[in-house]
């Protein structure tokens, strides 16, 4: 294997202009998750005690909103539940090996297919006691989550924290947020900041479900409370969440992908919810998401959604088929715009032919009909336009892969805008065409990210031949670029390559990417 590193790069395939997908304008935060999670890695003990917030953003929106009229007969509906009591089992993928390991009386210890296992993740409170366990009953493995808790407080008492431990392909990775402690057990390439990041979206979804100052205050009262009685029927949210996260380069990009539309689709779209919600004054976000992809986001103006949050959306709408059959009225906190509060969301799909789901968020507990009212008419614009034509159009169309843009050496590709937090990435095809060599591909991406944004020794530009292909990683102040080539492509041809795919997506950018910021 040989690698090679050049700055020179930069001057060949670089042209004034070329940064595609850029915009001064940006929905998302675009701080760096990544980089967010090194620095608190580094941090010290007492800088990474969980504490209250003495401000809430929700608190401060409903000051503001708290003179203006509701419609008079609006109340919260009895139906509508939240979605995260109604998940059901058979909705979560690849959850039968979890399911079947948890049905056995025997000790997963000893069970070779639960060894066997290459990545684990469990939770526990700072008292030891079990919350979770990604592959079997977190009641089987007390003994175990024990040693865990020992070995956290063992180091705790000398004025330190345990982070990682090593022992050959196996990592132990260990992440203590306020009353949890969360350990993974990897087998996998990812880097211990990459676990360290999974670990981290864990404990979001816990709060998504609870909010920080409900989960400080209930073991504030009680050391040895059982947290699971108030996540029940929220634990596959986690199990989706974590299966999620292995297929899906999005959490490490720190990114969101956009559903590819005619811009004048897509203005027409978001025209239409800012005409229909625009009077709704205590609308936060409407989001539109349609296979996992951002369709068009409208905020209320100083605020703005981190995309970490975003896929806790995601991952809310793709666990739960109970949305498709029925609107529904749920309590959502969003960690990073305000662990200490919940939104509530009004959520459904569009119609029954048309699969996108529509999520509008407010700070009011009693707006549900009023929403759904607007839901019905944003619906009925946007049919009369033929917009959820071309939105079911997109849904089905197979994504372009690089060899049908004219770079047949070019095998795949992440692109991610670093001014709008936005990616994109093609369709896969041969050799990564099942879910082992995808699985792998990814692995190789996390690796070439890990080594550009390593703390000790970052690097701009990597070149790297393997035996069953080529590598190149890329990053500069506008964007990241992962590229993967066949095996025997030359230097000069991969950057050739990478010249004809920038100027592609900077002529597809507006298909590609959302490249303003609408507000109510």
């Amino acid at each position: 294997m040989a690698t090679q590193e050049a700055s020179s790069v930069d001057d060949v395939i670089a042209e004034p202009g070329i940064e595609p997908g850029a915009s001064a304008e940006t929905m998302l935060v675009t701080t760096d998750s990544f980089e967010e999670y090194e620095q608190e890695m580094s941090s010290s003990i007492d800088d990474r005690q969980m504490k209250e917030s003495t401000t809430s953003t929700i608190s401060e929106l409903q000051e503001d909103v708290r003179d203006i009229p509701t419609t008079p007969n609006a109340a919260t509906p009895t139906d509508p539940k939240p979605s995260t009591t109604t998940v059901d089992e058979t909705e979560i993928d690849d959850g039968t090996q979890q399911l079947s390991l948890n049905s056995l009386d025997i000790d997963p210890l000893r069970n070779k297919a639960w060894l066997a296992q290459k990545k684990h993740i469990f939770i526990l409170s700072q008292a030891g006691k079990p919350i979770y366990s990604r592959h079997s009953s977190e009641d089987k493995l007390v003994t175990l989550m024990g040693v865990m808790q020992a070995l956290v407080s063992f180091v705790q008492a000398g004025n330190d924290m345990i982070r990682s431990v090593h022992a050959g392909d196996t990592n132990f990775v260990f992440v203590v947020k306020g009353p949890l402690i969360l350990v993974t057990v990897s087998k996998t390439l990812e880097s211990v900041p990459q676990l360290v990041l999974q670990l981290t979206y864990v404990y979001n979804q816990i709060v998504s479900v609870l909010t920080q100052s409900q989960l400080t205050r209930v073991y504030d009262q009680r050391r040895n409370f059982d947290l699971r009685r108030l996540l029940t029927g929220s634990e596959r949210l986690i199990d989706h969440l974590l299966n999620f996260m292995d297929r899906e380069p999005a959490f490490f990009l720190g990114a969101i992908k956009c559903l590819p539309l005619l811009p004048s689709m897509r203005d027409s779209i978001t025209q239409t919810i800012v005409q229909t919600c625009g009077k709704i004054k205590n609308l936060v976000f409407a989001i539109l998401l349609a296979n996992n992809q951002l369709v068009t986001l409208v905020r209320m103006k100083k605020y703005f959604i981190h995309p970490a949050d975003l896929h806790l959306i995601q991952n809310l709408v793709d666990s739960s088929e109970s949305f498709k059959t029925v609107e529904s009225w749920t309590p959502i906190c969003l960690p990073k715009f305000d662990s200490n509060g919940f939104m509530h969301g009004h959520v459904s799909y569009l119609a029954e032919d048309c699969q996108a789901c529509l999520l509008l968020l407010t700070v009011e507990r009693d707006v549900f009909y009023t929403l759904s009212e607007a839901k019905q008419k944003i619906v009925e614009k946007l049919r009369r336009t033929n917009c959820l034509e071309a939105i079911n159009e997109s849904m089905n169309k197979t994504s372009v892969t690089t060899a049908e843009i004219g770079l047949p050496e070019m095998r795949h590709v992440l692109y991610k805008c670093r001014s709008t937090a936005q990616f994109w990435s093609p369709g896969f095809q041969p050799p990564y065409t099942t879910d082992e060599e995808i699985e792998r591909l990814l692995g190789l991406y996390q690796c070439l990210h890990h080594r550009l944004h390593a703390p000790n020794r970052p690097l701009k530009l990597i070149f790297q031949q393997l035996d069953k292909e080529t590598m190149l990683a890329w990053v500069t102040s506008g964007f990241e670029l992962y590229v993967t080539f066949e095996p025997l492509v030359t230097k000069p041809d991969a950057i050739n390559s990478v010249s004809k795919l920038l100027k592609w997506i900077k002529k597809e950018e507006e298909r590609l990417f959302i490249l303003n910021s609408p507000t109510f």
